[in-house]
């Protein structure tokens, strides 16, 4: 098996880069202090998903399959999750918050992943028409799913009114006004729809500005701050046709401090404790480790903190808190294999790798200036003292998967590459540019792949052009 975490805690993290236009975030690191090893030491444990362990020679395998063999059965590139390690984090989910926590669906959506958070107990929720849809296709009963956005049009909101979603969260004004002329126009049965108002709690978490979504200037919710948030409270309480149970936050995705979660728990807290109201959603973001050194509170410790925060603030220990976990599920359950194309030697400058994805399945590092390791699965436990850049093959100089990689020194062309952590926010990414087909996802688990998603094809390109 792979090394503990304890044995690998103390390495540095690697480099990143920052996209165009955008604020690269420095790397928490979490090790033993004055003590680091050397970036070229092998991929951390916790990096991989949970059945991962490597052979007798050195072969790294999940879910019992050796990941080379898989990139050779199912073609590169390929996205590969651990089946177990997603039931055990939803489990987890479940076991820290309580019935009505929900898996946030934008961080990886197929129908297998739908069943999978639906069988081990979870809500989903959904931000548009096009999860909702697939959410539904998978066989999800409406009242597990909660609906998001902050643009539903009418058609959203009455396909979520008819097919009886469990909850609306609202996020503006518009939007109460839409739901008041659909309510008034028909009553979906004796039940009214129950809403949720979604508040800004004005805190700015340690994260991307791309991802804060719980400061005062963001696309998202009601300010607490303004009074627009209890305005907005008083707006559903006088519409008949809504039932409002709840108050809504989200501060940002891949925060890494309690702390951030804590201070808007007691700003939620405060706004929320006089309204009486019986539920309480402090949104996601939990933050994963994307690299070596970097350590993230599990599921358990965010959920300790956040309610401690919670009912420090004077919300009732009756009220259902529950939360939208996303990345903390997936991430780390998913690993994308490349084959290396092409080896690029600037003498005195650097290396180029390049591989047979890129910015189309990833765009993450071109986002977000995110970090990324690479290894070889051939020999995962293999020391990595080449320094590399790895690169996609789109025509963008800034198609870059990994910017400062350390890989073995007997990397070759033909070599299966993978990057481990990318479960989250990867095919739920990806796109065509370029015409390059979006890469097939493959569920593995006692020994056994289902591909859950299969490659497009190059006709695939061509079914929406008239």
């Amino acid at each position: 098996m792979l090394g503990s975490v304890e044995e690998h805690s103390t390495v540095s993290c690697s480099p990143m880069t920052t996209s165009p236009g955008a604020r690269a975030v420095s790397r928490r690191t979490h090790g033993v202090e004055g003590v680091r090893r050397p970036r070229e030491a092998p991929l951390e444990s916790h990096l991989l998903p949970t059945t991962a362990a490597i052979g007798p020679d050195g072969r790294l395998s999940v879910g019992g399959i050796d990941l080379v063999e898989l990139a050779q059965r199912f073609g590169t590139p390929l996205f590969v999750y651990d089946e177990t390690h997603l039931r055990l984090r939803c489990r987890e989910a479940v076991k820290a918050w309580g019935d009505g926590v929900a898996y946030a669906t934008k961080a990886f959506l197929c129908k297998a992943m739908a069943r999978i958070a639906h069988e081990e107990g979870l809500c989903l929720d959904v931000s548009t028409g096009g999860e909702l849809h697939v959410v539904l296709a998978a066989g999800v009963p409406p009242d597990r799913i909660v609906v998001h956005g902050n643009n539903k049009s009418e058609e959203e909101l009455a396909q979520a009114l008819e097919v009886g979603v469990g909850r609306i969260v609202v996020d503006s004004f518009d939007e109460i006004e839409r739901l008041g002329r659909l309510t008034d126009v028909a009553r979906y049965g004796t039940r009214r729809p129950r809403v949720l108002v979604r508040v800004t709690p004005g805190v700015k978490a340690y994260t991307h500005e791309f991802v804060q979504t719980g400061h005062e200037d963001t696309k998202f919710g009601f300010s607490v701050a303004s009074g627009a948030a209890a305005a907005a409270v008083s707006a559903l309480e006088l519409l008949p046709g809504v039932e409002l149970v709840g108050v809504h936050a989200h501060i940002g995705s891949q925060v890494f401090e309690t702390s951030s979660f804590e201070r808007a728990a007691h700003i939620l807290g405060r706004f929320f404790a006089p309204l009486g109201l019986p539920e309480l959603v402090v949104g996601g973001g939990l933050g994963v480790a994307y690299v070596n050194g970097e350590r993230a509170p599990s599921l358990s410790e965010w959920a300790t903190a956040t309610k401690r925060a919670c009912l420090a603030a004077g919300v009732d220990p009756t009220t259902r808190i529950t939360a939208e976990p996303g990345r903390s599920i997936v991430a780390t359950a998913g690993i994308t294999l490349y084959r290396v194309g092409t080896i690029k030697e600037l003498p005195g400058i650097r290396t180029y790798v390049a591989v047979d994805g890129g910015m189309s399945d990833n765009p993450r590092p071109v986002l977000y200036g995110s970090g990324y390791e690479a290894f070889l699965p051939r020999a995962a436990h293999a020391w990595r003292p080449r320094a590399v850049r790895v690169v996609g093959k789109h025509c963008e100089t800034g198609d870059v998967v990994v910017a400062e990689a350390q890989v073995p020194s007997d990397l070759k062309v033909g070599d299966i590459l993978a990057t481990p952590v990318t479960g989250a926010y990867g095919y739920a990414m990806a796109s065509n540019y370029n015409k390059v087909t979006r890469p097939a996802v493959v569920f593995v688990s006692d020994g056994e792949a289902r591909e859950v998603v299969r490659r497009e094809t190059v006709e695939d390109l061509l079914r929406l052009d008239r």
